[in-house]
């Protein structure tokens, strides 16, 4: 990877670790959960016209035949994860939601197994076993109770789950479009159902703390917009395998920022579960790779913040 798309990846992957943090402190600061993916992606969906509109840069308007493709990738990829990583932000702390999304590409593996019919091979099923272990682990930490889940573990399976199908799916309509026209495109697409979501925003709005409405305009200039442009030029001027390699240090990152900003920590649990189902992750990006020639540039990981 050369020193330029490590860079801007290295900045996409800070921004996108401290949108966790900063969905926790919207939450804690009077926001409700609808409200913020709403005006998080008012904003995002606002500079993305902009950008489509700016002289010079090349913006086609999607075919016909591939407009239900990205419709639907935009309701699955954008719609369903934010507000499965949203709401369930609500039940589980910043850093516990960054890794349970850093384990990703487990169901990534998961869904182009069974889709597209690859062969992991011994190394890549251990990988997943003990990815899976890691989750576990991380999920019986969020209770109550020692070794109990929380509600909130399940709304992020799925975050993670959309994110995955998310990032397999999408890798035909790349031959067609560059990347920052397809970001557009599943930006613009799944605002539209977050507009369930309008009743009371503007009161909510004007009921928030000054570093709840920080926060959510952060998080729709930086993780939701900025981001996705340096990532996508990141993964145009470099192999995507390299550039997602920087993807590993999300959870990291996540936590973090969570425990400077928030003065919260996931349990001692969960952060075993973490450190083992990144590892598990590794086994099969870096080992399983060897065995398998069909999976190059599949295992895409994000977030979505």
């Amino acid at each position: 990877m050369n020193t330029k798309a490590f860079i801007l990846a290295s900045m996409t992957v800070l921004i996108w670790g401290s949108s966790f943090a900063a969905i926790g402190a919207s939450l804690k600061g009077g926001y409700s959960a609808g409200h913020l993916v709403l005006i998080r992606f008012i904003i995002a969906s606002l500079i993305f016209v902009v950008i489509a509109l700016w002289p010079g840069v090349k913006f086609r308007l999607p075919k016909k035949e591939d407009i239900f493709n990205i419709l639907l990738l935009g309701w699955v990829g954008i719609s369903v994860y934010h507000i499965c990583i949203t709401f369930g932000q609500l039940a589980i702390s910043a850093g516990t939601a960054g890794m349970l999304i850093g384990s990703a590409p487990i169901f990534t593996t998961i869904i182009a197994v069974i889709v597209l019919k690859e062969n992991l091979g011994t190394t890549g099923w251990l990988g997943l076993a003990v990815g899976f272990t890691g989750i576990l682990l991380i999920a019986l930490g969020t209770g109550s109770s020692a070794f109990s889940i929380s509600p909130g573990v399940f709304l992020v399976f799925i975050s993670a789950i959309a994110t995955s199908i998310f990032f397999v799916y999408q890798k035909p309509l790349f031959k067609k479009y560059n990347p920052i026209e397809l970001t557009a495109y599943f930006t613009w697409a799944g605002t539209i159902p977050f507009l369930i979501f309008s009743p009371g925003l503007v009161q909510g709005i004007q009921q928030a703390t000054l570093e709840a409405n920080i926060s959510a305009v952060y998080l729709g200039i930086f993780p939701t917009a900025v981001a996705y442009l340096t990532w996508a030029i990141a993964l145009s001027l470099s192999k995507a395998s390299s550039v997602s390699s920087t993807l590993y240090l999300e959870p990291v990152i996540a936590i973090f920022i969570a425990w400077v900003w928030l003065h919260e920590l996931p349990t001692p649990i969960s952060i075993i579960g973490g450190t083992v189902a990144i590892s598990g992750v590794l086994i099969v990006n870096i080992f399983g790779k060897k065995q398998s020639l069909v999976r190059k540039g599949i295992m895409k990981s994000v977030s979505n913040e």
